[in-house]
């Protein structure tokens, strides 16, 4: 298998293929604008997978680094999947020193639950404990 380099150094991060992905072929940020992309990196514990130096796989933890994280924005471009390179940078993000002995670590996914699965996440214990505000036109509202 192809070697991936996993940073989470923000410099090395490549803000416009993540913007470009998110943007155009995400499910759950379509439309976002590019300066919300960088805000939200800044703000974020990035892991950028690298091939030859090109970005083709990224992740995103949103956390307070005592109690509770929340993973987004995870993604391997097209050409690249099937090659086990999620399963890489998810190891990466779940052994990532400051996010260990969290209570809480969530996320949510549409498609890709065997690969978290695999990694402890399970459906929510009580759901009827959660809420959410929920703005699904917000990234098309602001333009």
């Amino acid at each position: 298998m192809t070697q991936l380099r996993i940073s989470t150094a923000l410099e090395e991060q490549d803000v416009d293929a993540i913007h470009r992905f998110l943007a155009e072929e995400s499910t759950w940020a379509r439309g976002i604008p590019l300066e919300m992309v960088r805000e939200s990196m800044r703000h974020s514990l990035n892991f950028g997978g690298f091939l030859a130096g090109r970005q083709v796989a990224y992740a995103r933890v949103i956390s307070d680094y005592a109690t509770f994280a929340y993973l987004v924005d995870v993604f391997v471009l097209p050409e690249h999947r099937g090659k086990g390179f999620a399963a890489l940078l998810m190891r990466e993000v779940m052994e990532h020193p400051r996010l260990q002995g969290l209570r809480r670590f969530m996320l949510a996914t549409s498609t890709a639950h065997g690969l978290y699965e695999r990694f402890g996440f399970t459906p929510t214990a009580q759901p009827q404990s959660f809420m959410e505000r929920w703005v699904p036109d917000v990234y098309t509202a602001r333009a």
